[in-house]
């Protein structure tokens, strides 16, 4: 029971597309109108608005964090419930029940909820993608690598739970990064900054 409430709450609040609801309240319209049709930070930064764009990410990031955070409270810091609370927030974000389903591709709730596993964690996977932004100016490229590297480090510090939570979150990351696989691949893939 502990489990299936953790899972449900934690899905719900993953749910809420923060990017969509803070372009409509700035009447930007759509977002998913704009860029690439996604719903996360990079692509609101697409609209010209940095404010917004920052805004969405935190937002983004805080709900998969709060999500680990709750759980833990509620469970002296369990490693398995924290587990399963940061993975469903990703997959609400990912697949919102308020969107139909059709949501981000999860890169900052899932460094939200690197930093509520393991803040050190977090805090390695936050350079990587930075450095790797900054060498490539690609969001997706830097998203890949931080996802495939991150599962690794949980592995070294014999955290077995948040490892497996991040694999589960990686190879989602990979599934939702698809489209942008084939633009990296064959070079249209947009840059950071370039608006919509």
């Amino acid at each position: 029971m502990t489990f299936i409430l953790t899972a449900t709450l934690a899905y719900l609040l993953g749910s809420v597309p923060f990017g969509l609801l803070l372009t409509r309240m700035a009447g930007l319209g759509d977002i998913r109108s704009v860029g690439s049709g996604n719903i996360g930070a990079t692509n609101v930064l697409r609209t010209g608005r940095k404010d917004l764009a920052l805004a969405t990410l935190l937002l983004d990031s805080g709900k998969g964090a709060i999500a680990v955070g709750i759980a833990a409270a509620f469970t002296q810091g369990a490693a398995a419930p924290m587990a399963v609370a940061g993975a469903f927030a990703f997959l609400g974000h990912c697949f919102p029940i308020y969107l139909k389903f059709n949501g981000g591709k999860g890169v900052a709730t899932f460094l939200g909820t690197l930093f509520a596993f393991n803040w050190t964690v977090g805090l390695a996977a936050a350079g990587i993608w930075l450095l790797t932004a900054v060498i490539s100016r690609y969001s997706s490229l830097s998203a890949l690598v931080m996802a495939m590297v991150t599962p690794f480090l949980f592995l070294v510090n014999g955290q077995f739970m948040f490892f497996a939570a991040s694999v589960f979150m990686a190879a989602l990351i990979f599934y939702r990064h698809r489209p942008n696989i084939e633009r990296l691949l064959n070079g249209t893939e947009s840059r950071i900054g370039k608006k919509g």
